[in-house]
């Protein structure tokens, strides 16, 4: 029960109390102090100085009522005594103060200290509370109620400069409320680590001990149950659980106790069979108890396989501490063997019998109630002292029967006692009832003994405590919404409830805040122990009137109870016709807002048939819609981010692909279940009828993955359309990534190194296909013939570690074939081995008919994990080839006359293919290409013409030198040639080769 939290001191604090002095006088002096004073202290000046309090002249009250013998001061005795006992000669002051800061209790490592402090630090008496005392241990731990430290100036009176402290509440163990205030005081320069475990130790100490007095009750029953048996033969066999381990292992006495605490907490009486996870059957026995001071409770007994006879009785550990039972408990005779007892010790075959009274006091001869005592163990000679003469002792009666219905009181006359010997016989020569118990039942054990209400209670508080511990671990698995509205009913109902209804407005399940949440309910969730119940079904609106629970929870942000809907008012005037109906079914009702940062979430609403909700369970319903409605908060949050970066990252993918005959593409972009990362895929047309492919992923999610996907695709595509070969396209983005790292050296954008990409560039006249990878994974090429392969491939580095080369490897691809492109999300998953997903992935390709949409679909429905943790993009492409009757080539020497003929010979070629429109264009075209090339190039000169969308002449030669656009002066007499390639074209361009380049320039053939 002791909190073990504690605020942590600033880094640097000084212990000796010098470290706080100058912010404290700036305090004082009414100067802002922001940092460097922990927050506890600072919190506790200001309420000081609320209150008006003076540093200098704070005069404590005295208290000469308080109590010297109370419950926290009986626990606290020998705690203390053993505390001085540790820090005896050194200047630790130990003290104990109640609930209200008022010191009961003081001890001294050194006893000369008493000589040297004021009576303040000595005497018990006065009152240590914050609004009196201002900054002290014991005021602010009842103030922040949890372990805190005050070091030197952190004091607020002036006097207490010197010193330092810890300080702890002690809680009531059952209660969970503060008892008092356990404080260590010192020397400022005496502060040891081992103070604060030691303190806690300490303040565990009197909690139990205060737990052994809350059971003084309990211990009561037992000693009646001692007293007036469980019959003889339940003392001459029984045996308890504690003395069967091996028999019983702790699971199935966790379950019969948990049994047993249900049959106190009802008060029920008779057999109950529990049958054990083995397969075994053991009946609890509930037997009704009253001590001499008319406390009630119940015995839960478990009948077992019997030991021999003769085996001693057990006492289960239940009691904090039972040592004061060493008194016998009843008078047994010779024959009879001896009780063993938790300490060890073995009662006497006869003697008086010490009953305790409810409040831990003992009842003396003829039922007069004695002193009353503390509640630690009576030892042998206090309990003799106490005895009752031989007429007053309770005898043992006789054995209660499996489901006997029957209280068991103890007896005062020596008539009614029961044969104490195995087999004794009535006046009549009969068998007692004693010895026929003993011969018709197996041997007993006590498994629990109780009052009912405190079973009750203790029973409904752990249901809570694990239903709370429940939705810790069912609520909020998901950043999904609508799943942890749901999470939240199945853990209501039926723990709580009957029936949960949830309802949350539109804009919360997009992940937005809702305008007006009032008037933009949508019933979300209906669970409950059955269906068919008449609540407005998930999807449709809901209307709450002004008067109903759920429009007034809203309103106050608390939780309203209606233990009775038949007498709700502003429930039933909402829908009379609705209401009605629902009254069949349902009888109280908790309405629940879901609040979260300030933001209303919706409202959940709980439902009970039969019994009525109460203060505890309103209480509990408004714990689980707190956490709830914070999971909800985080799920609409992500939605909304999630969203925003999905929106981003489709807008930065390709919207359309362009028109081109080189390949035939279909392509998907799955995003990730978590969340969005930065995965692309890229589809450009290119000089010389050819087409590029790409597909590239960021490493990484989010909003930064995304917009880094967008800078490296446009980046790529650039580079693409410079006709740059693929493993120069793939170094440029590699510097480009390098240098997007340079610029964030903090690595605030973290997630840019990492990035992998796939070029491949395929040419449609020579049916090639040339490749080049960062890090990323190899393509699939399926051949006509349904043969699927992945190209050995260099993989090359990733984007972004700059230094090193990129490969790229050229591939034949005959037409039909299809080239497959893909980023890791497809393949990689952590449930599945990559080799075996390749290999399904060969499955899945094997089908060279399709067509790629259907592969995509393909491979999406068979490939792709159920629920991918990174973005898939996917590419198929199935390339066609050119008809080799709309090329044309020319080949001639760096001759000015061979001009003419070549062009003669591409106007008859455009003629035979109706582009006399278009030859006009075409001629002066070629005729500045060539030219320009038997001027500035070098042997061979090649001339193609490619015939398709549109009209594409090119020109090459050996030499890399490339032309440039320059504007001609009025006076100059040439450098105008390239100039009309451009206003005649609807571009051109320059394409490097191996050795020299290409100089093209494509007609457009409608404006022809």
């Amino acid at each position: 029960m002791v909190r073990s939290g504690e605020e942590p001191r600033p880094a640097g604090r000084a212990t000796d109390g010098t470290g706080p002095a100058s912010l404290r006088e700036l305090f004082l002096q009414g100067e802002p102090v922001e940092t460097g004073v922990r927050t506890s202290i600072l919190d506790s000046w200001q309420r000081c100085r609320s209150l008006g309090l003076s540093p200098d002249a704070l005069d404590l009250p005295y208290r000469e009522d308080f109590d010297p013998g109370g419950r926290i001061v009986r626990a606290a005795v020998p705690v203390l005594d053993r505390l001085q006992a540790t820090f005896a000669g050194s200047q630790v002051n130990i003290s104990v103060a109640d609930a209200n800061g008022t010191v009961l209790l003081r001890r001294f490592g050194d006893p000369s200290m008493t000589r040297s402090l004021p009576d303040i630090q000595v005497v018990p008496g006065f009152v240590f509370a914050e609004q009196v005392a201002g900054t002290n241990g014991i005021g602010l731990a009842l103030a922040e109620r949890q372990l805190i430290r005050v070091y030197g100036a952190e004091h607020f009176a002036e006097r207490a400069q010197q010193n330092a402290c810890v300080a702890l509440p002690v809680r009531d163990p059952l209660s969970g409320r503060i008892e008092g205030v356990l404080c260590l005081g010192y020397p400022r320069g005496f502060e040891r680590p081992a103070l604060g475990v030691a303190i806690r130790r300490a303040a565990e100490g009197i909690e139990r001990r205060l737990l052994g007095q809350s059971s003084a009750r309990e211990r009561a029953l037992l000693r009646t149950y001692l007293a007036a048996g469980a019959g003889t033969a339940g003392l001459h066999r029984g045996v308890a659980l504690d003395a069967v381990a091996n028999e019983f292992p702790l699971r199935d006495q966790a379950i019969l106790r948990e049994k047993a605490a249900e049959l106190i907490s009802g008060a029920q009486r008779g057999a109950v069979e529990v049958t054990l996870p083995d397969g075994r059957r053991v009946t609890l026995v509930s037997r009704p108890v009253t001590s001499g001071s008319g406390v009630q409770g119940i015995a839960i007994e478990a009948v077992l396989p019997g030991p021999a006879a003769g085996e001693p009785l057990v006492i289960p550990h239940q009691a904090d501490d039972l040592a004061a039972l060493t008194a016998p408990a009843v008078p047994l005779s010779a024959a009879r063997p001896a009780i063993t007892l938790p300490s060890g010790h073995l009662a006497a075959p006869s003697g008086p019998l010490v009953t305790t009274d409810g409040d831990g006091g003992t009842t003396g001869p003829g039922g007069t109630a004695g002193p009353v005592t503390s509640a630690e163990p009576a030892t042998p000679a206090e309990a003799s002292k106490s005895a009752e003469p031989d007429s007053a002792r309770t005898p043992a009666g006789p054995a209660v029967a499996a489901g006997e219905r029957t209280t068991t009181q103890p007896t005062t006359t020596d008539s009614d006692r029961s044969p104490s010997g195995p087999a004794a016989a009535d006046r009549d020569g009969r068998v007692s009832a004693g010895e026929h118990s003993e011969a018709a039942f197996p041997a007993r054990g006590l498994v629990m003994l109780g009052e009912p209400q405190v079973g009750a209670y203790a029973l409904a508080a752990r249901r809570r405590l694990e239903l709370l511990s429940e939705a810790s671990t069912r609520i909020g698995t998901t950043l999904d919404v609508r799943r942890t509205a749901e999470e939240l009913a199945e853990t209501a109902a039926p723990g709580l409830a009957d029936f949960v209804t949830i309802d949350l407005p539109d804009a919360v399940l997009r992940g937005e805040e809702s305008a007006d949440p009032i008037a933009d309910l949508r019933r979300t969730v209906v669970h409950g122990i059955r269906g068919g119940l008449p609540f407005t079904p998930p999807g449709k609106r809901v209307d709450f009137g002004p008067t109903t629970p759920q429009l007034r929870c809203l309103s106050s942000s608390e939780a309203v109870l209606e233990p009775d809907l038949n007498a709700a008012a502003g429930w039933l005037a909402q829908d009379p016709e609705h209401t009605e109906r629902l009254l069949a079914h349902v009888h109280s009702l908790i309405a629940v807002p879901l609040l979260a940062r300030g933001v209303v979430l919706g409202v959940a609403s709980f439902y009970r048939a039969g019994s009525s909700f109460g203060d505890d369970d309103r209480s509990l319903a408004q714990e689980l819609a707190s956490r709830a409605a914070l999971s909800i908060d985080n799920a609409r949050r992500y939605t909304h981010e999630r969203t925003m970066v999905l929106a981003l990252q489709r807008r930065l993918l390709p919207h359309g692909l362009p028109d081109q005959d080189a390949v035939e593409v279909a392509h998907r972009y799955l995003p990730a279940e978590s969340d969005v990362g930065g995965d692309w895929y890229d589809v450009i047309p290119l000089s010389g009828a050819r087409v590029g492919l790409l597909v590239g992923d960021v490493v990484g999610h989010g909003m930064l993955s995304a917009a880094t996907m967008g800078r490296l695709r446009t980046a790529a595509r650039s580079f693409a359309e410079l006709d740059f070969p693929p493993d120069e396209v793939l170094t440029h983005l590699d510097n480009l990534v390098g240098r997007l790292d340079r610029e964030d050296p903090d690595g605030k954008g973290a997630g840019v190194i990492g990035a992998t990409c796939l070029y491949a560039v395929y040419d449609p006249t020579a049916q090639r296909c040339l490749m080049a990878r960062a890090g990323h994974p190899p393509p699939a090429v399926v051949r006509p013939d349904g043969t699927v392969t992945y190209p050995d491939l260099p993989a090359g580095p990733p984007l972004g570690l700059g230094g090193l080369p990129f490969d790229a490897v050229e591939v034949g691809l005959p037409e039909g074939s299809q080239l497959v492109l893909y980023t890791d999300g497809l393949i990689e998953d952590r449930n599945r081995d990559v080799d075996a997903v390749l290999e399904q992935l060969r499955e899945a390709l094997a089908h060279p008919e399709r067509a790629p949409e259907e592969t995509c679909q393909a491979i999406l429905d068979t490939v792709a994990p159920t629920h991918p943790h990174d973005d898939i993009a996917l590419l198929v492409a199935r390339v066609h080839a050119m008809d080799p009757g709309r090329i044309a080539n020319w080949e001639l020497s760096a001759d000015p006359a061979r001009v003419g003929e070549v062009r003669a010979s591409a106007m008859r070629w455009l003629s035979d293919r109706g582009l006399d429109e278009t030859g006009f264009a075409a001629e002066l075209i070629l005729s500045e290409l060539i030219t320009n090339a038997i001027r500035h190039g070098a042997a061979p000169i090649r001339v193609r013409l490619l015939y398709g969308r549109t009209l594409i002449c090119e020109v090459s030669d050996a030499s890399n030198t490339a032309p440039h656009l320059r504007r001609a002066a009025s006076t100059d007499e040439g450098g105008r040639g390239l100039f009309l390639v451009a206003q005649l074209s609807q571009s051109w361009g320059t394409r490097y080769l191996p050795e020299g380049k290409v100089i093209w320039a494509e007609c457009d053939l409608d404006a022809a």
